[in-house]
């Protein structure tokens, strides 16, 4: 009699209408008609009723170091509406047909089967998830499974404001979001689409709906997003987030580079810095991400250390690919098609054995990040979405503004100017979510550029005053040859072969005198063509890159730093360049500084000629250069 009361009393508390959620709270789920009320704490006596009755755990899915696999992964689909630089190979993904790919009657007969085993968590991923057309009666079936306690979801965003409702009636419990970036130039950079803005009215619609903490996935690459930490960590005071910092991992295609790796260890030394009273939160059982907290704040930050520090004594964590394979490790390139075995006909138990012998199989741990970096692996888009990055230009975009304000706790350059919420409020696209307008601020700033995620280190850029006539430091050539010409006066390449390798660093500059009519556009950010400050910073950052193409007796030189500000100046209605530029090589640097700088300037003037023809440019010159045999230079 006790078991049958116990299943009876099981039954009524896992189909109670609060359902709990992964990330924190439960979530209300509404009758129909109903509005969505905020999620409500569960009730501590639920856990704690589910822990002591708890049903023994299948033995096909433990594993033989005992860890027991109770959350499950599912792919709905390869198919993404982004083309992330980061998460597919640049030569493309081959889509699995049509015909290969689980249907939704397979998807919940495998979903049944884990639940009925002990799996009580299954996350929905893909691709994108949200562009599945029946992913809400998805949803709505895995909501039916006796025993399935939360029911998750990771997407880019895009759909999410639109679905969430939906979703959330149908039984979706937790919500992950991957956004790299807050600066929506950089974000369709990375992205190569624009929907910025959707992301956002996506966040901004799962608190709204009471989904608390709301998790954003952040993956963490040196030279594209490490200067955001700060800003991420900064929407926690205010809003209930789990801002999720992912070190970047290796999968097929994305070149996976150990120098562009931000370990947990450097970023968690950068909150400290910032904010020395960041605490430790105790961590869950089988959680794969480090939790901390800054006393005071609404949300708080996690770290998802796989490569620095790995995880997998705790894994809990298995996974179905869109075309039916089971994954027993994200790392691990072993599969087993779940898929062919379910159209022959095999039988539960059948597949179950299937399923526990390659749990069984499972390692202890994954290899090591750089074994894992030369093992031949899906491309994460056919894994799941799960941002990581692919190979990015020696020099990516950055952009910070210099603003006088403090932004509900933002550090002093904040990630995007008061003229964007002004160009999306009057240029016909939604207006921005209040999320959106809290990071985004008021007041009008001074515009300022950078390339460099240290770009505000010096917050004298450009001084615009008149300059001192060039100091030369160190020997000079003993004659007054030119090098790119022969005895005979004929155009000539300098052997460079002889000459040591040295660290080479080179500056120069540019001003462009816009005139009043096209300095008021480029401030206000409101030229037809688009933001000419982000385009002039690529074109700066391109042409360091492709120096040797466009000045015939230049080196190809392998750069290892790119960096171009661009600051208006006010009193002279103009905008100041300054292109730096490092590489370790036999030559010297000054023409990539000098050819970035200039080209930048051509873009301006190019962005702004519809309005104005009465633009100069000037002041094309050498700042410095250190490095080369002839010693250091420096215009004083």
């Amino acid at each position: 009699m006790a078991a049958p009361l116990v299943s009876r009393m099981l039954r009524r508390v896992l189909s109670s209408r609060v359902r709990s959620c992964s990330s924190g709270a439960p979530v209300t789920q509404p009758r129909p008609g109903e509005p969505s009320q905020p999620a409500v704490e569960e009730p501590s006596r639920r856990r704690q009723f589910l822990r002591e009755h708890a049903a023994p755990f299948s033995a096909f899915l433990t594993d033989s170091f005992g860890r027991r696999h109770s959350y499950l992964r599912i792919s709905l689909t390869e198919k993404c509406n982004l083309r992330c630089q980061y998460c597919m190979p640049e030569e493309g993904v081959p889509l699995t047909p049509k015909a290969d790919l689980l249907t939704t009657e397979e998807i919940l007969t495998l979903a049944r089967l884990f639940v009925k085993e002990g799996v009580d968590k299954i996350r929905l991923t893909g691709g994108e998830p949200l562009i599945r057309p029946d992913v809400v009666n998805i949803v709505a079936q895995l909501r039916q499974l006796e025993g399935l306690r939360t029911i998750g979801i990771t997407t880019n965003g895009i759909n999410l404001a639109r679905l969430l409702p939906q979703l959330q009636k149908a039984g979706l419990s937790a919500v992950n979001i991957s956004l790299d970036t807050l600066v929506p130039a950089k974000f369709e950079f990375i992205v190569r689409r624009k929907g910025f803005h959707k992301v956002m009215e996506g966040i901004h619609k799962a608190i709204e709906l009471g989904y608390s903490p709301v998790k954003v996935n952040c993956v963490v690459m040196r030279g594209l997003n490490e200067d955001e930490l700060l800003d991420f960590v900064a929407l926690t005071k205010g809003l209930p987030l789990d801002v999720r910092f992912i070190e970047y991992m290796p999968f097929d295609g994305n070149k996976w580079n150990f120098k562009k790796m931000v370990s947990y260890k450097e970023m968690l030394d950068t909150l400290q810095q910032r904010w020395p009273e960041l605490e430790k939160l105790p961590e869950e059982e089988s959680s794969t991400a480090k939790a901390f907290k800054i006393p005071g704040f609404q949300g708080q930050v996690s770290f998802i250390t796989s490569m620095s520090e790995h995880f997998c004594g705790t894994c809990n964590r298995l996974r179905i690919t869109a075309d039916g394979n089971l994954k027993v490790c994200l790392f691990g390139n072993s599969e087993v098609s779940l898929r062919d075995h379910l159209r022959a006909g095999a039988s539960e138990e059948e597949l179950l054995s299937i399923i526990g012998a390659a749990v069984g199989r499972k390692k202890r741990q994954h290899a090591g990040m750089f074994n894992i970096s030369q093992m031949k692996n899906r491309p994460m888009i056919l894994i799941e979405l799960f941002l990581t990055l692919q190979d990015s230009p020696p020099a990516v975009l950055s952009i910070s503004f210099r603003d006088s304000l403090h932004v509900q706790g933002l550090r002093h350059r904040v990630s995007r100017s008061h003229q964007m919420v002004t160009l999306w409020e009057g240029g016909g696209v939604p207006q921005t979510p209040l999320l959106a307008q809290w990071w985004l601020g008021a007041g009008l700033p001074q515009r300022h550029y950078s390339s460099h995620p240290d770009s505000d280190a010096n917050p004298k850029c450009l001084s615009p005053e008149p300059q001192a006539p060039a100091t030369p430091l160190g020997p000079l050539p003993a004659s007054g040859q030119l090098t790119h010409v022969d005895t005979e006066g004929r155009a000539a390449m300098v052997d460079v072969g002889g000459k040591p390798d040295t660290e080479r660093v080179a500056v120069a500059s540019a001003v462009v005198l816009l005139g009043p009519v096209a300095f008021r556009l480029v401030q206000e950010n409101r030229l037809k063509k688009g933001d000419a400050l982000v385009v002039a910073q690529l074109a700066g950052v391109q042409a360091a890159k492709l120096t040797s193409q466009l000045i015939p007796l230049c080196h190809h030189v392998a750069l290892s730093h790119v960096q171009v500000r661009l600051e208006l100046d006010s009193a002279r209605q103009a905008v100041v360049i300054e292109a730096s530029c490092r590489a370790r090589g036999p030559t010297g640097v000054e023409m990539e500084a000098l050819t970035s700088a200039a080209v930048a300037a051509l873009t301006l003037y190019d962005m702004c000629k519809a309005v104005s023809r009465d633009i100069v440019l000037e002041e094309i010159k050498l700042i410095s250069k250190t490095g080369g045999q002839r010693g250091d230079f420096h215009r004083t």
